[in-house]
């Protein structure tokens, strides 16, 4: 369905030309794919209603159902000038979507005849809105061109959220990036074969990453038990998270040769956020299993307790190290460590955005409350990181909350009320991932329960034999066997 053109297109091009606009975007969770593309592209919500489609994750509440009937626009399709748009993160933090992925959409889409065109948030008082060139042209480019709405006055804000207001459908031609998300394309949408997603094998063309934070600030040297030695938190962290590099390295070599399938990172974090790998990879970001394998740090020997016929026993084995135990004293910024995490994801996300990679995992590990920033900073920098996707997912985020010795603990929550209300729990709840179903017989093993609803990834109070589960969970194994 190919709507009419505008006579005076090319003057609306002009514009666009001139502002190096090239996409325009829509915001939307992952799990409503599948009905956009089974009915043909995107429609507005109120003809969804109408035409009985279901939204499996709706983007706007209640309130902004309204403010569209007030304003006569629940027939419209929003769309936007940026990517990072304000009210993705509202969604999130508000819990109505969990992975949301960027459509991007034709800007011929600005040339119909009966799209309109608003200044800021179309609803917003005082917001100038219509459908004419003279409309177009009170949208402010330089706000809407920008990277970030934080990276503009105070004033210029609101006009960040500029809107293209499609009237009632976007066909699936004009969602120029529809095929980046895994889920093949039918010549009849309706015949769709949907592909789960976070199902990617993991190859040498298309790998994945893995970022370890660890919290390496003063009070991780408070003592636990591990393996049946008392030693300092940052110690057994440390060499739980080797033990994990170690694995994913062996998981790597195939014959005589150690193969790419994936790049790993370790940020610790006290006062400051910085590499934690130690030794001739110091100072290093994203290092390749070849690289681990030929540079470890250096080599200890640990108890480590083994199954045998007469039960468990303790044994010495050696154990390959390529971070250290360290608690520097300062504060917990997290926010430093989160910061440092995006940016080496984007330099990621560029080389393998649209690659078909199961996607990138990261791991915080902490064992207190951040500091020098606040809950809302910590919220939107989470956002931002589960925001990034590949076409086979979105980033995962676990958030571990990890303390001395044995405590109650709770993992992988399908509800937030299992976290103690007004607690840190809370906060490292509403900062995580939603997890896959794929997850779900591995968690429901460790929660002794049925395992039919979706795991939030996070822990609190996890000791350290938890600590190793979640791990495990947080690597996958779908490593193809001959790429």
């Amino acid at each position: 369905m190919d709507k009419n053109k505008r006579s005076n297109w090319n003057d609306f091009k002009e514009i666009l030309d001139q502002h190096h606009i090239t996409r325009l975007y829509h915001f939307t969770d992952r799990d409503n794919l599948e009905s956009i593309i089974k009915n043909g592209g995107l429609y507005s919500w109120a003809d969804c209603d109408e035409k009985g489609i279901k939204i499996p994750k709706q983007g706007g509440g209640d309130t902004s159902r309204s403010l569209d009937r007030r304003d006569g626009l629940q027939h419209y399709v929003r769309v936007s000038f940026t990517r990072q748009h304000p009210m993705m993160y509202v969604a999130m933090n508000d819990g109505r979507i969990f992975n949301p992925v960027v459509l991007e959409i034709d800007p011929e889409v600005i040339y119909w005849d009966d799209t309109l065109f608003a200044d800021r948030n179309a609803t917003r008082n005082g917001a100038q809105k219509g459908g004419t060139l003279a409309d177009f042209k009170k949208i402010h480019f330089n706000a809407v061109t920008a990277r970030t709405h934080f990276d503009l006055d105070e004033s210029e804000q609101p006009f960040f959220q500029a809107e293209v207001m499609v009237s009632h459908f976007i066909p699936l031609k004009y969602i120029i990036n529809i095929g980046n998300f895994g889920i093949p394309i039918p010549s009849q949408p309706k015949m769709l074969q949907s592909k789960d997603a976070y199902t990617a094998q993991i190859t040498r063309a298309t790998p994945t990453a893995f970022l370890f934070l660890i919290d390496q600030s003063g009070s991780m040297r408070r003592t636990t038990t591990y393996n049946g030695e008392q030693m300092p938190m940052s110690e057994a962290v440390a060499r739980i998270v080797n033990n994990q590099i170690n694995e994913l390295v062996l998981r790597c070599i195939k014959t005589n040769e150690v193969r790419h399938y994936y790049d790993i990172a370790v940020i610790g974090y006290g006062s400051d956020a910085y590499s934690g790998w130690q030794g001739e990879l110091e100072g290093r970001d994203f290092v390749s299993p070849q690289e681990l394998k030929d540079h470890p740090f250096k080599t200890i020997t640990t108890r480590k307790e083994v199954r045998t016929r007469r039960g468990t026993v303790t044994k010495e084995v050696e154990s390959v190290q390529w971070i250290d135990a360290c608690s520097n004293g300062g504060m917990t910024s997290m926010h430093k460590a989160f910061g440092k995490a995006k940016e080496l994801l984007e330099k990621w996300m560029e080389q393998h955005h649209d690659k078909d990679c199961y996607p990138p995992t990261i791991i915080n590990i902490t064992d207190g409350l951040f500091n020098g920033t606040t809950k809302e900073n910590m919220l939107q920098l989470s956002n931002e990181l589960k925001s990034m996707f590949t076409n086979d997912g979105n980033v995962l985020l676990f958030n571990i909350h990890i303390v001395p010795n044995d405590q109650e603990n709770v993992a992988f929550p399908v509800d937030k009320s299992e976290v103690e209300s007004g607690s840190y729990g809370q906060t490292l709840y509403e900062m995580s991932s939603l997890l896959p179903t794929r997850y779900n017989e591995p968690i429901s093993d460790i929660r002794g329960d049925e395992g039919n609803k979706r795991h939030v990834a996070m822990a609190v109070n996890a000791d350290m034999s938890t600590l190793i589960q979640l791990m495990d969970i947080g690597t996958p194994t779908n490593i193809s066997q001959n790429k």
